[in-house]
């Protein structure tokens, strides 16, 4: 590692040490890492849309949607190759503490029935598709934070890979493949991935009908719902795309917002997507909220630049984890059908932590 690189990395770690408001994040496919700390710890909500800052919001309405303002903080970046991450340190195997079999076997109980609770309440022809999720927690002696922000930048190059921490909120980090939308002068473009299988070596796979139909789901909705808000719509096949070891179905949506202020508006209607809720959406988010039996929190919310130089860039907060003290939860999820079969399902899941825990000692 290069000593620019050196310095760079010691001067997010001064931060993290300080205890001071900040995110370091990098975009898919580029080498620019970016850090926004903010000057004081104040705890900045979300007023308006038009505001400038780094976002980062949740999946319900309960917490708060929390904005680093770019006139309120100190930047610093540097491009960072995949060169410049081949020295990372490793921590030792017998410092952490990953789930016993009787805890896994209890939550893999729990995720089952809970599956099939959907897939039962799907048939009754009450939704078309519940996206349910779970919570895994680790236990940590003295897990090294930077080494691991440095592995996610190092393995997920495709990824909007982050690390965000605010006092009064805790830390978060992650790697995800999901955009939610990007704005600039008035063109607007999402996506639509859903359906999932695990990566083999090649994105020429065969995918089943039911993930077929779940990313079909997510497609329908937002070009539905985007009618009104944003014109000059324009779809791509549906191709298949690798985030980590998994691939998934995704199909690229983009057109342009009908007004200046439709922003707001476009974000409300993608958030929270099929892809994260189900459909219908308000159907959906009930039946997370009743049965899922876990606070999401900020796991499958959004965040990203709001307002930053006119333009906006925003990804779903997926392949996340909420590190507390010594604890370290991973929060996992997947689209149910009526076509679901509950124990492929948690399988989808145990792929998906296995995401976080590549980059875990």
């Amino acid at each position: 590692m290069n000593t620019a690189t050196i310095n760079f990395f010691s001067a997010i770690e001064g931060v993290f040490n300080s205890k001071s408001p900040f995110v370091a994040y990098r975009k898919p496919d580029e080498e620019m890492v970016t850090v926004f700390v903010q000057r004081t710890k104040e705890l900045h909500e979300l007023k308006s849309y038009n505001d400038a800052g780094f976002l980062f919001a949740p999946f319900g309405s309960m917490e708060k949607k929390v904005i680093f303002p770019f006139d309120k903080c100190d930047s610093f970046s540097a491009s960072i190759g995949a060169t410049d991450l081949l020295e990372i340190n490793e921590t030792e195997k017998d410092k952490s503490r990953f789930i016993n079999m009787e805890e896994l076997s209890d939550l893999k109980e729990k995720h089952i029935s809970l599956v099939q609770k959907g897939v039962d309440f799907i048939k009754a022809k009450q939704a078309k598709k519940i996206v349910l999720s779970r919570k895994e927690t680790l236990e940590y002696a003295n897990l090294n934070v930077l080494e691991t922000f440095k592995k996610m930048l190092k393995i997920y190059k495709n990824a909007f890979v982050y690390l965000w921490f605010h006092p009064e909120i805790g830390l978060w980090m992650g790697a995800t493949p999901e955009k939610l939308l990007t704005s600039f002068e008035g063109d607007f473009k999402t996506m639509a991935l859903a359906g999932t299988q695990k990566h083999t070596g090649t994105t020429n796979v065969n995918w089943q009908i039911k993930e077929k139909q779940e990313q079909q789901y997510v497609t329908e909705f937002i070009l539905e719902n985007l009618k009104e808000t944003v014109e000059k719509l324009k779809i791509t096949e549906p191709f298949t795309v690798q985030a980590g070891n998994l691939v998934h179905i995704r199909t690229d949506i983009s057109g342009k917002l009908k007004s200046g202020n439709s922003l707001e508006k476009l974000i409300n209607i993608l958030h929270p997507t099929p892809a994260i809720c189900g459909l219908p959406k308000n159907v959906a988010a009930t039946f997370i909220l009743e049965n899922e039996g876990y606070d999401r929190l900020y796991y499958s919310g959004y965040l990203g630049e709001l307002n930053r130089n006119e333009s906006t860039s925003l990804f779903v907060n997926l392949r996340c984890m909420q590190l507390d003290g010594k604890l370290v939860s991973i929060y996992v999820g997947g689209g149910i059908t009526a076509e679901s079969i509950p124990k492929n399902e948690w399988e989808e899941t145990v792929s998906k932590a296995d995401v976080m825990k590549k980059v875990l000692p």
